[in-house]
């Protein structure tokens, strides 16, 4: 809260009240020589000012009065006495609405920037338990996810069906990978992540979850997704991941997985290279029916982007372009 919206406690306001006035009056004495006839207040208005906005409007009004008092009778002709006339009155009375006119905007201000100040911790308070909600409400839906995946995984262990047990083994694991993402995007503070600090992360575990020995490096990224993207974006990534691990390099083989997130015009572009074996001859990526391509076009549509796979000087480069959210 500023000091202008927190007046002194009463007494001090009070007594800063007349140590202005008083203080107004020494220099208005000790400049009397050279100011000409006329300025009896010169002094005064900032005095008066200056305690209405450090000390509110009582001890302003104080300021005011002592101030007015002086003035009046010491430096408005007749001297040294407090003498009516036409001129003493139309002097005092223009003092009168000067000074009122300055303690009134002076104390409206002040409650216009306390009302501000309370709107504003309203507000940082509002702020603070959005975020909590919106952490609390994050990690209860990574946990659902991961039990759901966990479920999966347990209800395949009674298949007898190979197909059946294969196919929740791998829903299962697609969903938990979806609540680790969820886990990923933001850090303990809630704040978004950036791209390349959870991509290695999650590279990471799956390497390891695989246990690939291979060079796994991931380029550019430094900002965070948007929140809409995320998800897909991150899904596409992990389905290339795996299926290099996969099919690209012969079992115990070492290799090279290059991962990266770039701006190319108006476009992101996330390309993840490797230099294992390739794809087969007349291979097309859009016709496999291997689910992990059909989950990566569908995640390329709901972007609204496309997704290619090509051989190129010896690595397998699949590539999604997108444009970013507004």
């Amino acid at each position: 809260m500023s000091r202008a919206s927190t007046p002194l406690p009463g007494a001090w306001g009070y007594a800063l009240a007349a140590a202005a006035a008083g203080g107004a009056f020494g220099v208005r004495l000790l400049l009397n020589g050279w100011f000409p006839p006329g300025f009896p207040y010169l002094t005064f208005f900032p005095a008066i000012v200056l305690t209405a906005y450090f000390a509110g409007r009582g001890p302003g009004i104080l300021c005011a009065a002592l101030s007015g008092l002086c003035a009046w009778y010491f430096f408005i002709p007749p001297y040294d006495s407090f003498h009516v006339d036409f001129a003493t009155t139309v002097a005092i009375t223009f003092y009168v609405f000067v000074a009122a006119v300055d303690i009134f905007f002076i104390d409206g201000m002040r409650k216009a920037m306390r009302h501000l100040s309370r709107e504003r911790e309203a507000q940082a308070e509002l702020a603070r338990s959005r975020d909590l909600l919106y952490r609390e409400m994050h990690h209860r839906v990574s946990n659902n996810l991961q039990m759901v995946g966990a479920l999966l995984r347990l209800q395949s262990s009674g298949m007898k069906d190979e197909d059946a047990r294969h196919a929740l083994v791998e829903a299962g694991g697609r969903i938990e990978t979806i609540a680790k993402i969820q886990r990923q995007l933001h850090d303990q503070t809630g704040e978004p992540t950036p791209f390349r600090a959870f991509a290695e992360a999650l590279l990471d575990d799956a390497g390891q979850a695989f246990g690939a020995r291979h060079a796994i490096r991931v380029e550019g990224g430094e900002d965070p997704l948007h929140p809409e993207q995320a998800t897909p974006v991150t899904l596409v990534m992990l389905e290339c991941f795996n299926n290099a691990l996969e099919h690209a390099f012969a079992a115990g083989s070492d290799g090279r997985i290059v991962v990266a997130l770039e701006q190319e015009g108006d476009s992101h572009v996330l390309t993840i290279r490797d230099n294992g074996a390739g794809p087969p001859a007349g291979f097309e990526p859009a016709a496999s029916p291997s689910l992990g391509l059909r989950i990566v076009h569908a995640m390329a549509r709901q972007l609204g982007g496309a997704f290619t796979m090509a051989r190129v000087d010896g690595w397998t480069v699949c590539r999604l372009s997108y444009a970013p959210a507004v």
